[in-house]
């Protein structure tokens, strides 16, 4: 029996520049991290966190880590780990489905390791001050709680029932519904038109 070749993945570097994001992405940056894994046409798929440089970079991006963070794989591998547990928490509620306990169990630790407020502290030439609560070597905590707050934002308020999958297969991505539109976008749109045209097409062939 043979076996089903995998997807081809594409450097980031050749992101297509006519895929804009998904609508919200701009709103909700956890919808953007859901959105980091891109299925393409032509079995193609897309990664912006798939090595540390582009992880990096996503973070920095979106004012998440400075730019000169310098991920190592180990916390680019954490990045990617809370995106999947992000989707998989999408993925149940546009399906009206229980939430999965080791995504929960995820976003509530990325929740835990980052406190909420900043500490006080005293030195000579400052005096008392308030400080971040996260130093240079805890970036990724950092970047993991903004993230996994915001996801929660999302899955708890007044957008969640405008959650949606994209409606063009083999598209991955997630979006805000704005009407009847369940497409990320035009590209996407038009893609599942022309499906729908052509399956009509054969149909009536057939008949």
């Amino acid at each position: 029996m043979s076996e089903t070749a995998p997807a081809e993945t594409a450097p980031a570097e050749q992101v297509d520049p006519a895929l804009p994001p998904a609508p919200g992405a701009d709103q909700y940056p956890a919808l953007d991290l859901a959105n980091s894994a891109v299925t393409l046409p032509g079995g193609q798929s897309l990664d912006l966190l798939g090595t540390p440089a582009t992880a990096s970079r996503w973070l920095a991006e979106r004012g998440l880590a400075p730019q000169s963070a310098g991920l190592q794989e180990i916390c680019a591998a954490r990045v990617r780990s809370l995106r999947e547990q992000v989707r998989a928490l999408l993925a149940s509620r546009v399906v009206g489905q229980p939430a999965p306990p080791a995504a929960l169990a995820a976003v509530n630790d990325a929740l835990s390791r980052v406190p909420t407020a900043s500490l006080l502290h005293w030195d000579a030439a400052r005096g008392l001050h308030r400080t971040a609560a996260h130093p240079v070597d805890q970036i990724v905590d950092h970047a993991l709680g903004v993230l996994a707050a915001n996801a929660a934002d999302l899955l708890t308020g007044p957008d969640a029932d405008r959650l949606a999958a994209c409606d063009s297969t083999p598209c991955n991505r997630y979006l805000l519904r704005t009407g009847r539109r369940h497409w990320c976008s035009v590209r996407c749109g038009d893609r599942a038109r022309a499906a729908r045209a052509y399956a009509r097409r054969t149909q009536s062939a057939a008949d």
